[in-house]
Order: C-alpha cells, then structure tokens, then sequence
C-alpha cells in the first residue's frame, strides 16, 4: 500500500468546538486558514455555511431551501488559526455550544475557463477540495470548470440568488450516479432527473442539465467539489446489515468525520467527528437537514482503518438498505503519522 502524500490531515480539515458569547470572538484551533465554515449549534438551531469566495457575511443553511442571507455581524475575517465574529445568533448565541468544521482551500480564488461557463475556484489539488461559484446559463450540457484535476466523487450545489433545494451528486448513489441526485436539506430518497445531464463529471468539469437547482438561467450558485484523496477522504458506498454488529466499512484511514445518508429509503443525513465523540462508541449525531439538537444513540465506532456500524437503526444501518457516505481523516492507517486505535 503506497503512503500517502498527506502526513497531516488536520493541516487541511479540522473540527473546532466553542461556545457562543453573543459579541465577538476569534475561533482558533484550526490550524489553518479556512476557506469554507460549516457551523451548528448542539443544542439546536439553524446550519451556518460560509466560505471565502461567497465571504464571510453570505449565510446558508443546509436544513432550509432559503437563499444567501445577508450577516453582517457573521465571520468578519478568515484567520490563519481560524475565523473571527459578530454575535450572530445562528454560530454565536451566548452559552450555546457548537461544532464547526473547516475545510481548506486556496486561500485565493482564479478564474476557471475549463467549462463552457466560466467559474470562480478556491482549489486545493492536494486535498482533493475546491468551492466553485458560477452564473447559470439555462443550457442543456453547460460544463463549470473544478479546478481539483481529478474527477469529483462528491458535488454540492446551492442556489444563491433563489429558494431552491441543495442538490448533491455522490459517485456512490446508485450505479449510474450522473443520472441521479439527492437533496442535502431534505431526508428524500434518490431522485432520478437530468440534473447532471446524465453525464459523469471528468478530471476538468461537471455537467449541468437546464434544471433550476443547478442551471436555471441568470441564477447564481456555488458549489463544493470532492475528489477521493487516499489517506485522507472517501466517498463510498454501504448496504447495511439490520445488527448492532453492523457492517464494516474500510476507508483506510481513522476518521475525523463522517457523514450517512440512505439513498433507496427517506432518512435523515447524519454527521459525527471525533470532538464531539472522543471515544467509542460514536453515539451523538447531528443532522445536517434539520435544526435540531444534538442527539444520542446514532452508534458507531470510528476506527483506525474505517467504521462499523453498531445500531439497527436504519437511518445508518437498516437491513438491505443502501448508504452513501463522505468521510475525512483524523489520522491515515500507514506513514509517517499512522492510525492507532480508540
């Protein structure tokens, strides 16, 4: 097995833990400076994304269809340990407890001419990430340039100009995943349309159909790219098993986060990292299409090499019932750092 060219996780994606002041404060922790803040309040509240293209005052929520809000008192800089804020409620509510996660970047944006529209891209090749904002052109099989060189495993698109769905390609859902899409703000099954325009994403671009999410005409939207990256990220695939001695699934790497989704029946989208679950078993999941609080009893074990399931629930383990996943590194299983057990 070859190592892997990321000895440091941790210097490209990183969970942060806080606690809110209602004023102004520094997160720091990161370890980087993040060019995209995903942030959820454990004891109940909205999702607040934010990333350095769209800037640091452009709100969306990952539960709701709602455009980009406007939060002037949101992130007021991208810091090289983390971020810096105001008191907005939704990140920052006083005595509010809170999980962030960080993904880096470019820490700089370039123009993106590889697609038939022309996009803005923050890509980090070495990660296998980039945030790529583009204007809709309506046109069957509009291409938008990535800028990762690789082929994405994982897409996330959001309108930012209307009230639309936030639309998902995963090369796990389904056997043919360019004809598919899920919906990362609802708890929907797999939906087949030409979202995509049945088109697979290559090493330069993405494919668009005319479908409003992703292409309605004049409408601009960002998206979040993810090619696999060996060591440090996988976006897979699973059939669960019904048992609390569940299905194994390899990443080849202890993982720092994950996040499920069922992708043939109506289940949430759940989400742990191993600041909030220090130890096995990883019971408190967050859901990443609801406001709501942090709860217990979604079990697995997040292990040097990959992670099993330990629930018969079947919004992360029902018998029969098909998975995909997005996981990133807390450690990679060989190299200079390797993966030891919890």
């Amino acid at each position: 097995m070859a190592y892997t060219t990321i000895k440091k996780p941790s210097d490209y994606f990183n969970t942060v833990l806080y606690t809110g002041n209602s004023s102004t404060q520094s997160i720091t922790g990161v370890g980087f400076q993040p060019d995209w803040v995903w942030c959820k309040s454990r004891s109940g509240d909205n999702h607040a994304i934010f990333d350095s293209v769209r800037g640091g005052q452009k709100q969306l929520r990952s539960n709701t269809t709602d455009a980009e809000l406007t939060r002037t008192n949101a992130i007021s800089s991208f810091d090289s340990d983390g971020w810096s804020m105001g008191s907005q409620p939704e990140m920052n509510s006083s005595g509010a407890t809170y999980a962030s996660w960080s993904w880096l970047g470019a820490n700089g944006t370039a123009s993106n001419t590889d697609g038939s529209i022309t996009s803005t891209v923050s890509a980090n090749t070495t990660s296998g990430f980039s945030i790529v904002s583009y204007t809709a052109n309506g046109t069957a099989g509009a291409t938008v340039g990535h800028g990762l060189g690789a082929v994405p495993k994982m897409i996330i698109v959001k309108s930012r100009t209307s009230v639309d769905s936030w639309i998902v390609y995963h090369a796990g859902n389904t056997s043919a995943p360019e004809t598919d899409y899920l919906s990362l703000n609802t708890t929907d099954y797999t939906a087949d349309d030409a979202i995509w325009n049945d088109t697979a994403p290559t090493s330069s671009v993405f494919s668009l159909g005319t479908n409003a999410p992703v292409n309605g005409s004049g409408k601009n939207l960002i998206a979040y790219c993810f090619a696999e990256k060996k060591g440090f990220s996988k976006f897979g695939s699973y059939t669960g098993n019904g048992s609390t001695d569940g299905t194994f699934v390899y990443t080849g790497f202890k993982p720092a986060f994950l996040m499920i989704k069922c992708f043939d029946n109506a289940r949430s989208w759940v989400m742990w990292d191993t600041k909030r679950n220090p130890y096995n078993l990883s019971t408190y999941g967050l859901l990443a299409d609801t406001n709501d609080t942090e709860n217990s009893g979604y079990n697995v074990d997040l292990l040097s090499n990959g992670f099993k399931l330990r629930t018969t629930g079947s919004g992360e383990n029902g018998s029969g019932f098909n998975y995909i996943y997005m996981a990133f590194a807390e450690e990679p299983l060989v190299g200079d750092n390797p993966a030891t057990a919890r």
